[in-house]
């Protein structure tokens, strides 16, 4: 079993792989800034409040990790259909130097689609729903995921279609290749399932797949 450090686990995919990572036996360290909120109970969690990007907090948290998954959250605002935003751009840009200098190595972190090259996985009007909601987001996404990709990190991009509050049901499909990319609905707790899956996995290393039913 790994010792999982998860970036961003106090609510939505984040807080979801926390508790996919325990059930399946991982020891996990939950950094957020409301770490001793996240209400749940296991002897093999780690609440660990942080700012994540605070170098010296980061630095803390990824000591004796074996792989870290980062999965940053922010409220879509009035604010942030303006911009701009930075919290994804400048928390990995904090992380990757962090890892580099001192790993672990292996980093899976979620974006979405929409993000990078993948806005060819949506429709014209997908995409203008999208720029219009949350371009500033997807704007600094993007940045994100070159970062990770310009990093000598062994890392995953992974990019959930539009999410769901469903169950976890183990029946979604990652699309690694750009032909195979679409536009599609997938659960947060898939999303968990996927990420805590590929903790231990080079299926997907250096790819930036899609996540869908």
């Amino acid at each position: 079993m790994a010792r999982i450090l998860v970036i961003g686990a106090s609510r939505g995919i984040g807080r979801e792989t926390v508790k996919r990572g325990l059930e399946v036996g991982h020891s996990i360290r939950a950094m957020s800034r409301g770490a001793s909120d996240l209400g749940i109970s296991d002897p093999n969690l780690e609440p660990f409040a942080g700012d994540a990007t605070d170098r010296d907090s980061v630095e803390k948290a990824l000591q004796g990790m074996d792989a870290v998954i980062q999965s940053l959250g922010i409220r879509v605002t009035p604010q942030t259909w303006i911009g701009p935003v930075s919290l994804f751009s400048q928390a990995t840009e904090v992380l990757v130097a962090a890892m580099e200098a001192n790993g672990p190595r292996r980093l899976l972190a979620v974006t979405g689609i929409g993000s990078g090259d993948s806005r060819t996985a949506l429709s014209s009007l997908e995409n203008l729903a999208k720029d219009f909601a949350m371009g500033a987001i997807y704007r600094d996404k993007s940045l994100q995921e070159t970062m990770i990709r310009n990093s000598g990190l062994d890392w995953t991009i992974v990019r959930p279609t539009f999410l769901t509050r469903g169950a976890r049901t183990g029946r979604y499909h990652a699309f690694a290749e750009p032909g195979t990319w679409r536009s599609g609905l997938i659960s947060r707790a898939d999303v968990a399932d996927f990420l805590i899956r590929e903790v231990e996995s080079e299926a997907y290393l250096h790819r930036a797949p899609v996540l869908a039913y």
